[in-house]
């Protein structure tokens, strides 16, 4: 038996539940519809804020690079997981345009 808690992502296998969908739609500033072109450039912008590399030359301290770099680390995992859940959820429901 594990007595770990559960992480969100370990709880949704039979798809993403409502909280983690609207935690990724605040992460990402965006309310639906959306399109798949507007979310790609958001994950794209979040990505190049939050990449780990770009703290390289922000400090001399290297306590507080590396707590940065962390912090970079972390926000890009988060970034890439809310991306996954916003495109699966998006492709199987939000109503696309029949025009």
């Amino acid at each position: 038996m594990n007595s770990t808690p559960t992480s969100p992502e370990s709880e949704n296998t039979e798809g993403p539940t409502q909280e983690p969908i609207a935690q990724a739609l605040t992460l990402f500033d965006l309310t639906p519809p959306f399109s798949s072109t507007t979310l790609y450039q958001r994950y794209q912008d979040m990505l190049l804020t939050w990449h780990p590399h770009r703290y390289a030359n922000m400090t001399n301290n290297p306590s507080k690079y590396m707590k940065m770099y962390k912090k970079g680390e972390a926000m890009t995992k988060e970034v890439r997981a809310a991306y996954q859940v916003l495109k699966e959820w998006s492709e199987n429901s939000i109503p696309h345009p029949t025009d």
